[in-house]
């Protein structure tokens, strides 16, 4: 990793913050990213947003300061243009745990996805236009531990330091290939982002691996584990599958063992965890062996129109995409494709409707994209 001569400022109370985003509200610039600690807790959280200006590296710390409300305006700003990589994560995030707004954003990564790049990573693209490598150590950290190591706080700041001059370059490029255009169409749908936290929601069980192949009876019984494993991780503050993975739920589904015997020949279950576990399990299964019968929900089955549709703009979309150079989605995004789909009654008026937000595709595929639905709807007819 190659030094970095930028002055390093911890932000860590309200004063702090205040100096800094009256700092950082002074830049046309700014380069930002998020640290959270999504492998090490229940319910994740921000811990730690990365701002680099010229000169400065900022590690704001949302657990010591009391009031985050100020760092919004920098977000919101229209005249300050904000450089993620990756971005939609972050924003999801900090919509999430800060409610902020965004406005005026530049993904490095979606930049050199237009671009036609095939590593478009960040570590990729250092090397590409810097020549330096990223260390990888602290990707998968605990950012929620409190204090952090020097070690980790450098690395934090080197995940925003290139990006100024990173989107230098892209900018650049995407200027001289006629790409910029499209580019700004999606940063303008990144600003889009919701990151409401919705009402806590009942166990799915069907959302765990293997769960498809259950018996009405056996999907009782996973109902159980399932809801046992939810309260212990929610209470322990741990991820679920921390507490019992998927593949060890359901291999106790499957063999339903009787003693701490049969359950420590399970995948997973270490002495330690049948310890921990073993009356909360075996608990879990005798209640799911007397509770109703789960039957598995039948799929929404979509309209055959609805289908061939998809199959003809997949097809079409993967023909653009090797003609430009670039991944299908840059040619159209997925969601907008689907709901192109999903369209009651072919016409340009509705195409024009569900392509509302994606001016560029519809000026140069608009035109295609209704004539194939058309003549699909024609020859049905």
């Amino acid at each position: 990793m190659t030094k970095n001569n930028n002055d390093l400022l911890l932000v860590s109370d309200d004063q702090q913050l205040s100096k800094a985003v009256d700092e950082i509200m002074k830049q046309p610039i700014v380069a930002v990213d998020t640290e959270s600690n999504s492998l090490y807790a229940y319910r994740e959280k921000v811990c730690l947003i990365q701002f680099s200006i010229p000169g400065k590296d900022y590690l704001i710390d949302p657990f010591k300061i009391g009031n985050m409300d100020l760092l919004g305006k920098v977000f919101k700003s229209q005249k300050i243009e904000k450089i993620f990589h990756a971005a939609e994560y972050d924003l999801l995030v900090l919509k999430r745990d800060f409610g902020f707004e965004f406005n005026n954003l530049f993904d490095t990564m979606i930049a050199a996805k237009i671009l036609g790049y095939q590593r478009v990573g960040l570590g990729s693209l250092v090397e590409i236009f810097f020549k330096n490598k990223l260390t990888k150590k602290f990707q998968t950290a605990n950012w929620g531990r409190r204090p952090l190591p020097q070690e980790m706080l450098d690395y934090a700041r080197f995940d925003t330091v290139y990006l100024i001059r990173m989107r230098e370059h892209l900018k650049k490029e995407l200027q001289s290939s006629g790409k910029l255009e499209i580019a700004e169409e999606d940063f303008i749908r990144l600003t889009y982002v919701n990151g409401n936290t919705p009402e806590p929601q009942p166990v799915n069980i069907w959302r765990i691996n293997g769960s498809n192949k259950f018996t009405p009876r056996q999907a009782a019984v996973m109902l159980r584990l399932a809801q046992y494993r939810d309260q212990k991780a929610e209470k322990l503050n741990r991820p679920l599958f921390k507490i019992l993975g998927d593949r060890t739920l359901s291999e106790i589904v499957n063999s339903q063992p009787r003693s701490r015997e049969e359950l420590s020949n399970i995948v997973g279950m270490s002495s330690i965890q049948v310890k921990r576990h073993a009356s909360g399990i075996f608990k879990a299964i005798e209640n799911g062996l007397r509770d109703p019968v789960i039957q598995r929900p039948a799929k929404e089955r979509k309209r055959s129109i609805v289908i061939k549709r998809i199959d003809l703009l997949r097809a079409w979309r993967k023909e653009e995409a090797r003609d430009m150079g670039v991944e299908s989605d840059v040619v159209l995004p997925k969601d907008v494709m689907l709901n192109l789909c999903e369209i009651r009654k072919v016409s340009k008026g509705e195409v024009r409707k569900v392509m509302k937000d994606v001016p560029w595709r519809y000026k140069n595929f608009g035109e295609g994209i209704f004539q194939i639905l058309l003549e699909l709807d024609n020859n049905r007819n």
